[in-house]
């Protein structure tokens, strides 16, 4: 059963219908699975073993029975930390909310269950969710399958890194910055965030951190091993949209991304957002990606994204537009990791000192950083509905540009660099800019696993004072092996544009010698922590070398 963990939760669901495998026998491998792995990742850090066991039984008897099942019979998936799933905690990692146990569940979670798939536990987090790691106080910190000193990435990095190490076949993730698609191009995964708006967000908890902030909408989204599982998961997931959730989500039916032909497609490209440059691997990947894409067909020409400096500063001002008080507010007493120490510290200076520190900033060659703290802040109603005017402008902008070339999809970087060596994404907010620029317009985007970096491709950086700079190159360094994505843009609604070009990348890239397909966890020289002296988690139970879910 070892290959069955690595098998695509389409194929899984397929052999499952035929007889070929039992709910049981697929549920007991991918639990052996992790067990086997997490202790070095440590990624699932709710599981749900017993529970998942009883489901897998339950279903092997309807199916014996001649009872019909759905899409998903039998499937295992994984469920990301912050969302409601029936008596679990969610604690957004922070050690005050540990106990927080919902006895419900959202839209999401149901529909999956409903489709036949079964629930192995949750997976982790960054604290408060503000960031591109997965470290926090309750659960400790998530490594990379692909290298144990690296990050898989964040929020959904534990979501990512164990679906990449055949943990799970399908997980629930979330995007408001790129915290689906930047763990996906981090792990060597595929992940999809849909039209803002697209999926509802009724199974967050908004009670945590809820603040009313709709400038851009968070978006729940799918991780896996095949595009075609992502296109799985978006059927079972928009079916929501055809009834009422508590966010009135548009009831826009699904499309079939095997209906869209690549032939005749108008795709634009770029390699540089002339904001923060990309690392060469990942140059290559996209111009690889565009090359393969007029093989089969399509117009491929290069695009002029919109200004992304002020799509970083229409991002930075509407999540930091309420001073931070919410974060502070989930936090408690509990100090923040220092991952997310700096935006807060920022959030709660006072503007008049900002402003001296940020010029400061600037005449010591610190760019990134002085424009990175002159965009956040606390703002008035009067600056906050500017902001808003600004993210109106800029998404209306960038489809002019799409209409200006008939463009049908955009392909360019994820992130200006494979995966970040653990704490370093406090200093490296220009070099996301990439993903979260498709939050703020609210357009449909992918990541497509595609590569690995090469021996001797790994920077060609210049020399800089600039911290973010600096530590770019520090990132780069010893970055061979690791995974590389390429993103994929399409108009709002076009999900099926956005899969259909994944999927003509992923059948191109799969047939490279560099296709990242399984990682070789634990290539590091040494076991970085994964769980922190002060971690406030119950021990281990009985059956379980992870711990007990509290229910």
């Amino acid at each position: 059963m070892e290959e069955v963990v690595y098998l695509s939760a389409s194929e899984l669901a397929a052999r499952l219908r035929e007889g070929e495998f039992s709910a049981r026998q697929v549920v007991d491998a991918h639990i052996a699975r992790i067990e086997a792995i997490n202790p070095k990742i440590n990624a699932m850090v709710i599981p749900m073993f017993d529970q998942a066991r009883a489901r897998a039984d339950e279903a092997d008897a309807r199916r014996a029975s001649g009872e019909p099942v759905g899409p998903l019979h039998g499937v295992p998936v994984t469920i990301k930390e912050q969302y409601r799933v029936t008596g679990t905690q969610t604690t957004l990692g922070a050690t005050n909310k540990i106990g927080n146990v919902y006895r419900d569940e959202g839209s999401l979670v149901t529909a999956l269950r409903d489709a036949g798939a079964i629930v192995l536990g949750k997976t982790n987090i960054i604290q408060t969710l503000a960031g591109w790691e997965s470290d926090n106080r309750v659960y400790g910190r998530s490594n990379n399958p692909w290298n144990l000193e690296r990050s898989p990435g964040g929020s959904s990095g534990g979501e990512a890194a164990i679906v990449a190490a055949g943990g799970s076949a399908l997980g629930l993730a979330g995007d408001y910055g790129g915290s689906t698609r930047v763990p996906a191009h981090f792990c060597g995964v595929h992940g999809l965030k849909p039209t803002s708006g697209r999926l509802t967000n009724d199974d967050f908890p908004i009670d945590l951190l809820g603040y009313g902030q709709e400038t851009f909408i968070p978006q729940p989204g799918p991780i896996a091993r095949t595009v075609a599982d992502l296109g799985l998961a978006m059927q079972v997931f928009t079916a929501t949209s055809m009834r009422t959730t508590s966010d009135v989500v548009p009831p826009v039916p699904w499309r079939d991304p095997r209906s869209v032909p690549i032939e005749g497609m108008r795709v634009g490209f770029y390699t540089d957002n002339c904001l923060f440059s990309a690392s060469p691997a990942i140059r290559r990947a996209v111009e690889e990606a565009a090359q393969a894409l007029r093989q089969l067909g399509a117009s491929v020409e290069q695009f002029s994204p919109p200004d992304s400096a002020e799509g970083a500063r229409i991002f930075l001002g509407a999540v930091s537009a309420g001073g931070g008080d919410d974060y502070r507010r989930l936090l408690g007493n509990e100090k923040p990791i220092e991952q997310v120490a700096g935006m807060l510290q920022g959030l709660s200076t006072p503007p008049f000192i900002m402003a001296v520190v940020q010029r400061i900033m600037q005449a010591r060659g610190q760019k990134h950083l002085a424009s990175t703290m002159s965009y956040m802040g606390a703002l008035s109603t009067k600056d906050y509905w500017k902001i808003v005017e600004a993210r109106t402008d800029y998404r209306a902008r960038f489809h002019q540009l799409l209409d200006e070339g008939a463009l049908d999809a955009v392909i360019c970087p994820p992130a200006a660099l494979p995966a970040f060596t653990h704490g370093s994404s406090a200093h490296l907010l220009p070099a996301l800019s990439y993903a979260f620029v498709y939050n703020v317009i609210g357009a449909p985007a992918g990541v497509v696993a595609a590569t690995r970096v090469r021996p001797g491709e790994e920077s060609d950086r210049k020399v800089s004072k600039d911290l973010a700079d600096t530590t770019a190159r520090k990132v780069e360094e010893a970055s061979a092996g690791l995974p590389v994505g390429v993103q994929v843009v399409s108009r709002y609604w076009r999900e099926d544009a956005v899969l259909a070009v994944m999927e003509a990348l992923e059948n191109h890239f799969r047939q490279q010698p560099d296709y990242p397909a399984r990682p070789a966890l634990g290539v590091s020289p040494t076991c970085p922590r994964t769980r922190p002296k002060d971690a406030q988690t119950r021990p281990p139970g009985p059956g379980s070398t992870l711990g007990n879910p509290i229910v």
